[in-house]
Order: C-alpha cells, then structure tokens, then sequence
C-alpha cells in the first residue's frame, strides 16, 4: 500500500476536502493500493473541518463531519509515498522538516498540469470565504485530482502503484 498526503496550512478546508474527494475517485476507478491522508502546516489544536468544506462535500456526497486536523511531522513525511501541497510555500514548509523528501514532495498543481498550463503552484485558500469561495475551490481541487488519477493510471510503472 502507498501513502499518498495532502497538505494546506490548517487542514480544515483544502487538504481535508482534497483526501476526502480523492478517496472517493480511488473508490469510483477500482483503485485499492493507495492508503490518502492529510495534514496542515500549522496545526495548533485539533480541530473538525470547517462548516463550508463539510456542506460543499455534503453536496458531493461525501461525508467530512468526523475529519480531525492534525500537524503534519517528519513520521508522516517519511512514510509517504507522495505528498502533494496547495501551496509552494506548503511545499517549501514539508521540506523543511524533512529536505530529503523533495522527490517525492510537489505541489498538487506542478505534478498534474504540463509546464505551459502552470501559471501559478497555488490553490487559493477558501478559509473565511463564502460558501461560495469554497465551492469554486473544491472544483478546483476536483479538476486537478481527477488529473492526478489518470497520471498515475498512465503512470503506474513509474509510480509503481
């Protein structure tokens, strides 16, 4: 089984949202190798996702309202098998911890999208937006993830999953 973790600052909007969705695609494509997690940068206490992420999962059909955030650590880091951020700076925060990781540590965005389609590693946080806000960046999140399935479907003796 491979580990693969989401990061994002808190773990209650983004990472949290993206584990959950990405579940869910491993579930919908057969896929049963890969173990998803997240964690946050800068966890203090914690704490359940935020109200917006678990209605805009509620409405995908995906239930959010037992996720504890946690922070992530060097444990984590090492047992991954990929680790994709919402951020560069989430990126440049994991490698931090462990520099050794950089192989296998990329923002979501830089491991799916060729170089042209990068215009920018972020996904932009929805924290204290409207429900809206997070709305669009769930789709965001969606789009990308589903690239990431077929990537590592097409990929699978690269990634040997």
């Amino acid at each position: 089984m491979k580990k693969i973790l989401f990061v994002c600052t808190g773990n209650t909007c983004r990472s949290s949202m993206a584990e959950a969705m990405f579940k869910k695609l491993l579930q919908e494509h057969g896929i049963e190798d890969i173990v998803v997690g997240s964690a946050g940068t800068s966890v203090f206490y914690p704490s359940g996702a935020s109200q917006n992420s678990i209605e805009i999962m509620n409405e995908r059909g995906i239930d959010l309202s037992t996720h504890r955030s946690r922070q992530v650590d060097t444990k984590m880091i090492e047992e991954a098998y990929l680790i994709f951020t919402m951020t560069a700076q989430h990126r440049e925060n994991v490698l931090r911890l462990r520099p050794n990781a950089a192989d296998k540590v990329f923002t979501l965005k830089e491991f799916v999208q060729s170089n042209e389609q990068r215009i920018d590693l972020d996904i932009i946080d929805p924290y204290g937006g409207s429900k809206g806000h997070y709305k669009q960046c769930s789709f965001e999140i969606f789009r990308l993830l589903e690239q990431l399935v077929e990537k590592l479907k097409e990929d699978s003796d690269e990634w040997k999953f």
